[in-house]
């Protein structure tokens, strides 16, 4: 859970300490500024954000605003001695409301009770469809790369189920001929920074799993068709009807072990 809390200092002091004794494992980021607050949750998709209402520059009602625009589903929960702007927290549909001081159970009570309960594990925003062609969709709209291939190098980490893929596997599938290396090792550093370009404006942290020279897919983290038949078969929404990554040639290997995997199933009926 990704927790936000915008504060003076003073008081930030002590929501710093509740929730680290109530939340060790939680990514937390605190701020006495809201303006600096509001571009940390630019750059990270923020759960739930702690707020107080009556800030400089920039009031806690107003940060509300533009946070619910960054993500619909954020907690907004204010902690304020001004209990006049609930109104105001209302019809925002904030979370929770705490006046100050406020004490650790007020505090929990809130998180524990959040109006968008882990919202990631009801769904994921992104979806990789691999039967047919291959399209990557984030909150249900294909995702626009810079450069056609760094949409073909998230299908080869993809199809490789969340092995890591080396840069020479990377750079032999998308090339087959092993012509001017040193070109193509240049072009998929490219590639690479579009990805992570790409990924990164879309607020999709962890979807890529780094390594010194590799990547891979983190599985647990995206919705696809492959994944959910492989595991589920027959129970599985997804039915694989014999294509499979159909613009890409390195994929004709394991097309044909899912039309095996496919013939199988259907002998077992019989």
């Amino acid at each position: 859970m990704n927790i936000l809390a915008v504060d003076e200092k003073s008081s930030l002091k002590k929501t710093e300490e509740m929730l680290k004794d109530m939340y060790p494992d939680a990514t937390c980021a605190y701020f006495s500024d809201p303006l600096s607050a509001l571009a940390k949750a630019r750059e990270e998709e923020i759960d739930v954000a702690i707020l107080e209402v009556n800030m400089q520059e920039l009031s806690g009602i107003d940060l509300g605003v533009y946070l619910k625009e960054l993500n619909p589903y954020v907690n907004l929960i204010y902690y304020s001695e001004d209990i006049g702007k609930a109104f105001e927290a209302l019809r925002l549909h904030a979370s929770g409301y705490i006046k100050k001081p406020g004490s650790k159970d007020d505090l929990c009570g809130e998180l524990e009770s959040l109006r968008y309960p882990d919202v990631s594990k009801r769904f994921k925003r992104v979806f990789a469809q691999t039967f047919g062609d291959f399209e990557l969709f984030v909150d249900g709209i294909p995702v626009e790369f810079k450069y056609k291939r760094t949409k073909e190098i998230v299908a080869i980490l993809i199809n490789n189920k969340g092995a890591q893929t080396t840069n020479g596997e990377i750079i032999a599938s998308l090339w087959e001929d092993d012509a001017d290396p040193e070109k193509k090792a240049s072009y998929l550093s490219n590639l690479r920074q579009d990805l992570q370009n790409t990924f990164k404006k879309l607020k999709l942290d962890g979807i890529i799993l780094k390594q010194r020279g590799s990547m891979a897919i983190a599985k647990d983290k995206i919705e696809c068709d492959l994944y959910d038949w492989l595991d589920k078969k027959d129970d599985s929404k997804y039915k694989y009807l014999g294509d499979y990554m159909n613009q890409y040639s390195w994929a004709e290997f394991v097309h044909a072990e899912l039309d095996e995997l496919s013939y199988d199933d259907w002998d077992d009926e019989d």
